[in-house]
């Protein structure tokens, strides 16, 4: 900001530089950039997210059905991952044997994570695809909206990190050229320093 307000108060100026200029405008650019094209892409982003996303949940319904698992008995009552410091919630899940009936009228059984404590002759829910075969709990709309707004946010914070990247990548180069020409002012004013007829 500082730079953009150079654009005015060094407009008349003579000791203003090329690279002042360019610094100032590069600025202004870059804030331009930041406010407006930053969350215009990551809009974007999130709404062809949001659109594909939608898509894969209409799927992943389309292709699992919920079915009720009968328990047949117990595997165990003991977590499954003995240590506290990783075992999570699903871990905690008691272990039945149970059997169940796909959509195509087929018949399982198999060891299953309970949802909740329960006894043999018990029934829970359970998503399985069209021949029986037990599948992670679909995807819903609300989660589906989430991520593509973080998706949405992510993309605006990459583009602003990247232009102000870019910015101050061109600002270094325009200070590495600002040095180099000091350098070789006061090695050209050095040659004449205290001459008499130096005009100094």
């Amino acid at each position: 900001m500082r730079a953009m307000r150079g654009v005015w108060r060094w407009r008349r100026n003579p000791l203003r530089r090329r690279t002042d200029r360019i610094e100032a405008w590069l600025a202004l650019a870059a804030a331009l950039l930041i406010a407006f094209g930053a969350p215009a892409a990551g809009w974007f982003t999130g709404r062809a997210a949001h659109g594909a996303l939608l898509e894969t949940v209409r799927l992943q319904y389309q292709q699992s059905h919920l079915v009720w698992a009968t328990v047949d008995r117990l595997v165990s009552r003991a977590p499954l991952d003995p240590d506290p410091e990783t075992s999570s919630q699903r871990d905690a899940h008691l272990r039945v044997i149970a059997r169940w009936t796909a959509v195509d009228g087929s018949s399982h059984s198999g060891q299953l994570a309970a949802p909740r404590p329960v006894e043999s002759g018990e029934r829970f829910r359970i998503w399985t695809d069209d021949r029986g075969r037990v599948m992670p709990r679909p995807m819903d709309v609300d989660t589906a909206g989430t991520h593509a707004v973080l998706a949405g946010l992510g993309t605006t914070a990459a583009v602003g990190a990247l232009i102000e990247g870019c910015r101050r990548l061109v600002v270094g180069q325009l200070m590495a050229r600002r040095f180099r020409r000091w350098d070789a002012e006061w090695e050209r004013a050095g040659q004449d320093w205290g001459r008499a007829d130096a005009g100094s």
